[in-house]
């Protein structure tokens, strides 16, 4: 071999295996879905794979008798890949999961994506028996019951996001226990009632609770700033109700003047006459 072929021969080997050693460095792609990964019955969602600028492919797959088969693939330059499921259905819920393709290497597969879809069941109900506004570090118990079915799964879901499943043994309800609590807890919940035969097909959502977690210390900061900027203010319209009497005083005359003002009238008006008729006005002493 020529040298000037072997040094183009091993040009080409040390930067394959340079090419070899980034690709192995590839950072784990992410997987979401928005507006969540509980959507209503034919309803659609977005399932984002997050990458590289540099990743040229991304692949989405869902699990299928123990193994993932390809859904669908996204060609182009991009970090982020978008495929959408445009109607939910019991085929298309189900575990997800993405890769993507840059250079000569695939990634390593992102964390699973679980996407359930609901409506196919009556909705349980979901109850308390606390008080849905609570302070920082308290528990807060929710029921998840079904009234005619049972049901040996119920999950709790936090504005369309799954929070907390509960197994029961062919029950009708499931208790869930939040806490302790911050400010994070509060939020819209719903549960679902479903069987462990069919883990991404659930009942229609129950009616919402809304939980609230306050925190009075702030309340009670709030509330003494406006104490103290009303008092503060105080001073400020007394003074302008003082000057706005002060100046009306000086508009409207006093009963005094206003008593003395026709008598000068009437006076001025009889000397006038008596002048017009050639009479001498009298001088009063």
């Amino acid at each position: 071999m020529a040298p000037r072929d072997t040094t183009l021969f091993y040009l080409v080997l040390c930067l394959g295996q340079k090419i070899e050693a980034q690709d192995g460095n590839l950072s784990i792609p992410t997987i979401s879905a928005t507006p969540g990964s509980v959507i209503p019955w034919n309803e659609s969602v977005k399932i984002l794979c997050g990458g590289t600028p540099e990743s040229y492919l991304y692949q989405l797959e869902i699990l299928g008798n123990s193994t993932y088969k390809v859904v669908e693939k996204k060609l182009g330059f991009q970090k982020t890949a978008e495929f959408v499921i445009k109607h939910m259905d019991t085929n298309t819920a189900g575990r997800y999961q993405c890769r993507y393709r840059k250079q000569y290497s695939w990634s390593v597969h992102s964390e699973a994506l679980e996407l359930v879809v609901t409506g196919l069941y009556d909705k349980p109900s979901l109850s308390t028996n606390g008080y849905l506004v609570v302070m920082p570090g308290e528990n807060v118990s929710l029921r998840c019951s079904s009234a005619h079915i049972s049901f040996n799964r119920f999950s709790l879901s936090k504005e369309r996001r799954a929070v907390l499943s509960q197994h029961q043994n062919g029950g009708r309800w499931g208790d869930f226990i939040l806490g302790p609590v911050n400010l994070s807890f509060s939020g819209i919940y719903t549960c679902y009632s479903w069987y462990s035969g069919s883990p991404y097909v659930w009942s229609a959502p129950s009616d919402a609770l809304q939980l609230v977690v306050t925190d009075t210390t702030n309340q009670d900061y709030t509330t003494e700033n406006l104490i103290r900027m009303g008092m503060a203010g105080l001073p400020l319209v007394v003074l302008l109700v003082i000057l706005a009497e002060n100046w009306l005083g000086r508009q409207v005359p006093h009963k005094e003047d206003q008593q003395e003002l026709p008598e000068l009238s009437c006076s001025r008006q009889k000397t006038q006459t008596e002048w017009t008729f050639g009479l001498t006005p009298r001088v009063t002493r």
